[in-house]
Order: structure tokens, then sequence, then C-alpha cells
């Protein structure tokens, strides 16, 4: 049977066992309602509230200070048009980036139709968006920044501490996107000077369909779903119990076995790289060298595309993602990389690999075996 190996972390995770123990009971025996006030719903409620102080642990938060969605996307919405549209009084002049995820992205062009005047600051060669850089595009009228936490196409990490501080010293509010991050990475909103942040429970072994708001205490946005007071009235709407559970003991777990986690994914990812470059030596590693995310290679191999690569890996059953998109049975090369100005082959040749809890070392030379095969069979 052909063994499967999957690398595609950062597109999602598999739920860990014990997250889905902490869920069942919250489709079966504890079903209430967390707004009522009967037996039955109280058990949601404090099931919601302890989910809430593990979230806001992994972050350095209060747990008042966290607000559940639906997902990673909906926490952006929610961050970048509320706190737009409050603060429109005071200026329409916002900043984020051209290397950001679509769910940022889509939403700046969305308040740009809106009248808002927007800033997409440039990244450097690595995909990373330097202090400087928003510091320039800053104005007077500058009202709200949002740069990632994480390229999730390269894996580069960005300055956030630096530019939550420029922030924070021009009176300007800072979301960053976290939702690569968080989980991997040592998070603190305080130090960092971040005043909205957002994740999503499936990137951490968690159930798909739930996410987080860091809100900072006193920060205001103007609400995009109404009709309850569920979530401080910051998102109306009966609350996903079995999820939010599952959010927060994924959290947990998390913040348990970061400290070593993620050094052995880190030593994994470049041993995986070395042995890659050693068999392919064209190939081309992309993002930040060493300030990138543990577990994350972003590769473009010169004499073959990324889809190519995808698809013969696939058929081999190994799970990796691309850098680039089919539309219309046209190849459009990945937003970021654009960004970082490739062109040619190093545009069209990326392709992504990302470990996890199950990676293991003994599949490298399979991975390896794999990528060779799978150009040697294009080139034929």
């Amino acid at each position: 049977m052909l063994k499967r190996i999957y690398l595609d972390h950062s597109a999602t995770t598999p739920m860990d066992p014990h997250v889905l123990d902490a869920m069942l009971p919250f489709f079966t025996q504890e079903f209430g309602n967390a707004s009522s006030i009967h037996g039955f719903g109280r058990p949601s409620k404090v099931a919601i509230e302890a989910a809430r102080e593990q979230v806001a642990k992994m972050i350095n938060a209060s747990p008042g200070e966290i607000i559940f969605t639906g997902s990673g996307t909906e926490s952006d919405n929610l961050a970048i048009i509320g706190a737009a549209k409050f603060l429109s009084a005071k200026g329409k002049h916002i900043v984020t980036s051209g290397a950001e995820h679509h769910a940022v992205l889509h939403t700046f062009e969305i308040l740009q139709d809106q009248s808002f005047e927007v800033t997409f600051v440039e990244c450097d060669e690595f995909g990373m968006i330097r202090a400087e850089t928003i510091e320039k595009a800053i104005r007077a009228d500058t009202t709200l920044v949002s740069i990632m936490h994480v390229n999730n196409e390269v894996g580069t990490i960005n300055p956030v501490d630096r530019i939550g501080a420029l922030c924070r010293s021009r009176g300007i509010l800072f979301h960053t996107d976290a939702v690569q991050s968080f989980g991997k990475l040592k998070l603190d909103v305080k130090e960092m000077n971040i005043d909205l942040l957002s994740a999503s429970a499936h990137k951490l072994y968690g159930p798909k369909g739930v996410g987080m708001l860091y809100v900072k205490r006193g920060v205001k946005l103007e609400p995009m779903i109404f009709g309850g007071s569920q979530e401080r009235g910051q998102r109306a709407g009966t609350e996903n119990v079995p999820g939010i559970v599952g959010f927060g003991k994924a959290a947990e777990l998390s913040r348990l076995s970061m400290d070593t986690e993620m050094p052995r994914l880190e030593k994994m990812r470049d041993r995986l790289w070395k042995a890659i470059h050693e068999a392919i030596p064209d190939a081309r590693l992309n993002g930040h060298p060493e300030l990138r995310l543990p577990g994350h290679l972003n590769i473009s191999f010169m004499a073959i595309g990324g889809d190519e690569v995808l698809m013969g890996m696939d058929l081999l059953g190994i799970a990796i993602s691309t850098g680039s998109a089919c539309t219309s049975g046209a190849v459009t090369g990945s937003h970021v990389l654009k960004a970082m100005k490739f062109e040619g082959s190093r545009l069209g040749g990326a392709v992504r690999l990302t470990l996890g809890r199950h990676s293991q070392e003994s599949d490298i030379p399979m991975i390896v075996k794999g990528l060779q095969d799978t150009l040697a069979q294009f080139k034929k």
C-alpha cells in the first residue's frame, strides 16, 4: 500500500484526538444554548468561558478581550472593517501590504470602494514588511495598520513588535493576522503592542469553522453581524459551543507543547531543505532563510511548474501545495511572490511544504525521491 505523507499543515491540520474528546459532550449531553440561563444552558456558558481563558493565555490577553468568530477570515473582516468604520470620523487612511492573505487584501479593497484611502506597502525580497516602510506610509489621518505576523506562503516572520510599537506611538490601531503563527510562535499582545489579532482553530489541530479575534480593552469596533448580544455585542448568533471548546483545548495543547515541538520542526525543516538542495541543486528557497516559521518551506523548481510538482507528488501520495493557482486554464503566479519581484521559473515553479506534529525525519528520503521522480517524469 502506498504510504501517504501530508506536507500541507499551513492549509489545515488533522484534529487532535484530545480535542475531539473535549468537544463530543457538547454535541450530545451538554447541548444547551449558552445564552439560556437555566440548568441546560449554564454548562455551555461555562465551557465557552473556559475556552476563552485557554485562548487568552496563548497571547497574554485577558479572557474578556477574546471574541469567538466563525473563522480567521471573519476575524480579519471584523477587525479591519469594524475598526476602520468606527474610526472613519477621525480619518479614512488605512495601511496594509500587498503580500497579505486575501482575507485581508480583499477586505481593504472593499473599503477602498467605500471611499477609504488605502496604501498597500511593498515587501522586501524575502517577503518581509519592515517597520521603516510602514513609517513612511503613515499620515496624519491614518487610523489603522494591518500586517500579518507570518506570511502564509513563504513563511517569513514580520517584525510586528516594531510595527506595533510604531503604531502605538502614533495613536494608530494595529491589527495582525496571526493565523499562521498562533500556536507555533510565542505571542504577547502587550509586549508586541497589538490592538487586534486574528487566529483560527484548524491551523493548530482544532476544528474547522471557529476563529477568534483579540480586541484590546478599550478598542471599539463597528459590528458586522447583528441580531443578538453574544460575544459582547460584537458577533451576534448562537455560539458554536463544540467548536469553541475544541479551539480552547487545541490552544492549551499547543501552548504546552510549543517549547519542544517547534524546535523539532525547525530542525526537520532545515534537514529537509538540505536534502532537497543536495539532490536538486537548482532548487531555490523562497522567503527569509532564518526568520521563518518552523516547519515551513517554500521552494521554486526552475525546470518545472509548481502545479506539475503538486500533481506529480500527489500521484505518489505526498500532499504539498502550490504557490500559483489555475484560473480559467491560465496559470497565475502567487501574488506574494509577485510582490517579492519574482518572475519566470522562480515565480511559476514555487511550491510550499509545511510540516506538522505527525511529520517524521524518516519521511525525508521518500519526499526527496518523490521530487526527483516528479522532475524526471516531467523532463520525459
